[in-house]
């Protein structure tokens, strides 16, 4: 497995994220504060200001502060007028609100996409699943190529206003799944069974029936939030 200028690749041929044009500033902050955030790197409540950020990337504070208005628009930080930005707490109530949100619009995306999914889309799909089995794979890229596998799943069904409010859920969930899968990214067969769990998912859409694939993605999500809210509770305990 190699990386190119156009994405990880996992075989011959097939790459997990497209090519896109140069990101702006103002993105490529947005990603790196995202990543701080969902990594836990910038942890739940931890303060920490424009001036320090800006400090820490070398970029001037005009991309810092278009940054945290769009990561405040997700959900992942706090911004307090006069005093410093906080990272966004995490509760058991927005986990269920991401969850039941996520439950309301994913499955039903799924029972039309599986009718629309092409051989080619499922090569690009099996080609996630390459890559999270190797266990020389950082979690970072397995996240990122995760966060890449569910909106190609969806996208043959999903319209430009449903990728963008997935978008925002999904980043926002990464947070409590990161929280639960933490103890366990570091044992050896981990990557194996993150593997056969969207293995699962192919499979079901491969039948090419609505409700078997609706399914299938809900006892997917049902599954992630039960593990995310015992993690959560022990933390909070």
């Amino acid at each position: 497995m190699a990386m190119t200028k156009a994405g990880i690749k996992a075989g011959p041929g097939v790459s997990l994220v497209r090519p896109v044009e140069t990101p702006t500033a103002a993105e490529q902050v947005t990603k790196e504060i995202r990543r701080a955030i969902l990594s836990g790197a910038l942890r739940p409540e931890q303060k920490f200001s424009l001036r320090e950020i800006a400090a820490q990337l070398n970029v001037s504070f005009i991309p810092v502060r278009e940054a945290l208005r769009a990561l405040e628009a997700e959900g992942l930080i706090i911004s307090r007028p006069g005093r410093s930005t906080m990272v966004a707490p995490l509760s058991a109530a927005d986990l269920h609100s991401i969850y039941r949100l996520r439950r309301q619009i994913e499955p039903e995306i799924a029972a039309r996409s599986c009718l629309l999914l092409k051989d080619k889309d499922f090569k690009r799909l099996g080609a996630f699943i390459e890559l999270s089995a190797d266990p020389q794979t950082t979690m970072d890229d397995i996240y990122d190529a995760h966060h890449e596998f569910h909106t190609d799943l969806l996208r043959p069904a999903a319209t430009a206003w449903d990728l963008r409010t997935l978008g925002v859920l999904w980043h926002a969930a990464e947070r409590y799944v990161r929280l639960a899968f933490g103890s366990m990214d570091t044992q050896p067969d981990e990557h194996e069974r993150r593997a056969k769990a969207h293995s699962t998912l192919i499979t079901e859409f491969r039948a090419r029936d609505p409700r078997r694939a609706s399914q299938a993605l809900l006892d997917h999500l049902e599954a992630n939030e039960m593990l995310a809210r015992r993690a959560l509770e022990a933390v909070i305990d």
